[in-house]
């Protein structure tokens, strides 16, 4: 996080990424919510391991794991890991998170090129921010913009991994909405429900690459403004 998160300019900067963001996490809730009455055929890992049998992924296993919307897919050790209410309840807002899971092991059996290149910019993304506030802090401490704009461009390393990741998010959800419809797992108002949870989903993405943007174009002014001076 940003060490002038509190700075009120910054806020003021940022505003439309958080804006964005309060408004998809709502949206999210709510379409989770809805989608959680909706029964579905199938359970969250049955629904899973189905569409993985299906196209191959014989070898991806299927764990449950603690946490709320916890679900992810590890590709280095092939494996979903899909949340308790998600793993085991048997509705479309189940189905839906299971089945985007899925699609990003599809898109590691078939070395998807967004996926490749988002897994191998993974440390930029993990330890850019925290280089950043080291190398911005020491460059202010000591007038040293050099440290500073060093300090920027290791930040884009989490903005660089956040665009790359829009893709491979957004091609899941488009894979599960078309496999679930494909092998009969949702009917038509389920598909709809199944539509609106991934669609709230994506839009968080969004607004997160948003405000990392956004926050390096106030870094950077921030530096060429004070160049000026």
């Amino acid at each position: 996080m940003p060490f002038f998160f509190f700075n009120p300019m910054y806020m003021l900067f940022v505003a439309p990424a958080i804006i964005l963001m309060i408004w998809a996490q709502s949206r999210v809730k709510r379409s989770y919510g809805r989608a959680m009455q909706i029964p579905a055929p199938l359970s969250g890992a049955a629904a899973a391991r189905h569409i993985l049998d299906q196209a191959g992924c014989h070898n991806v296993g299927i764990e449950e794991v603690g946490g709320f919307l916890s679900d992810h897919y590890d590709p280095s050790h092939k494996v979903l890991r899909l949340s308790h209410e998600v793993y085991n309840s048997r509705s479309m807002a189940a189905v839906g998170i299971a089945a985007h899971e899925a699609g990003h092991a599809m898109q590691d059996a078939q070395n998807y090129g967004p996926l490749v290149v988002r897994n191998i910019a993974v440390p930029a993304a993990q330890f850019g921010p925290t280089a950043f506030m080291i190398l911005f802090i020491i460059g202010m401490i000591f007038s040293n913009p050099t440290l500073m704009w060093l300090g920027i461009f290791a930040y884009c390393g989490l903005l660089f991994f956040q665009l790359v990741n829009l893709p491979v998010e957004f091609d899941a959800s488009n894979r599960a909405k078309a496999v679930l419809s494909d092998l009969n797992i949702v009917d038509q108002e389920g598909a709809l429900a199944v539509r609106d949870v991934l669609n709230a989903a994506g839009w968080t993405y969004v607004a997160a690459t948003l405000q990392t943007l956004l926050t390096v174009l106030y870094y950077v002014m921030m530096l060429m403004g004070g160049r000026r001076d």
